[in-house]
C-alpha cells in the first residue's frame, strides 16, 4: 500500500497511540489525533488526508456525525472504529457515508485490507462523480444547443442542420466552444425573420 497520510479520532490516548504505532510502522503518516468528533471534523478539513480512523463514541460530536460532515463535503474516506457492532450502530453507520467499520481491538490483518477497500471505494466513488458530472454538462450542453438551434431555426427559417453549422462555423471562426456561442444565441434570442 501506498504511504498515506491519516488523521486518528479516538478519545482513549491508548488506541491512539496504538493506531499510531501501528500505521507509522507501515510507512503511514499521522497528520492529526483528535479526542472528539468536531476536532476530527476540523484536522479532515485543514490536513485534508488520504483517510481518516475514527471512532463512533465520542465526546462532543460522535464519531458517525462526523463522518456525516466529513462524507457530506466529500474531504476523506472515513473508516469507523468501534467496540461495538450492535445492528442499529450499524445502521447509523451505513448512513453517515463511511466506507469501512471496525470493531475494537483493531489489529493490523484487520486493519489494512479495510483501509485498502475504503480507499478503494472512495477512489470509485469519486470517479462515478466525475462521470456524473461530465454527463450533467453534456445534458446541459445538448439542451442549450437545442435551444440556440430553434431560435436560429425560427429567425432564419432555416433547418437544424444547418442551424447546426451556422454554430460550428462561427465557433470556428471566433475560437470559441460550440457552448459559448450557443449560450450567447440563447442571450441574444435573435428575434428576425
Amino acid at each position: 500500500m501506498t504511504p498515506l497520510r491519516l488523521v486518528i479520532a479516538d478519545n482513549e490516548s491508548i488506541i491512539r497511540m496504538d493506531l499510531r504505532e501501528m500505521l507509522e510502522d507501515a510507512g503511514h503518516e499521522i497528520v492529526g489525533e483528535a479526542t472528539d468528533g468536531k476536532r476530527a471534523v476540523e484536522l479532515t478539513k485543514k490536513y485534508k488526508p488520504d483517510l481518516v480512523l475514527m471512532d463512533i463514541k465520542m465526546p462532543e460530536m460522535d464519531g458517525i456525525t462526523a463522518a456525516g460532515k466529513i462524507s457530506e463535503e466529500g474531504i476523506a474516506p472515513v473508516l469507523l472504529l468501534t467496540a461495538f457492532s450492535q445492528q442499529d450502530i450499524v445502521e447509523k453507520a451505513k448512513g453517515s457515508g463511511v466506507l469501512g467499520y471496525l470493531v475494537k481491538p483493531v489489529r493490523e490483518e484487520n486493519l489494512f485490507p479495510a483501509m485498502e477497500i475504503a480507499l478503494s471505494r472512495w477512489q470509485e466513488m469519486k470517479e462515478l462523480e466525475g462521470e456524473l458530472d461530465k454527463a450533467r454538462d453534456s445534458l446541459e450542453l445538448r439542451k442549450t444547443l437545442d435551444r440556440a438551434k430553434g431560435i436560429l431555426m425560427d429567425a432564419y427559417s432555416i433547418s437544424e442542420s444547418e442551424a447546426y453549422r451556422r454554430i460550428q462555423r462561427y465557433s470556428m471562426m471566433k475560437r470559441m466552444t460550440i457552448k459559448e456561442v450557443a449560450e450567447a444565441v440563447v442571450r441574444s434570442g435573435v428575434k428576425k425573420k
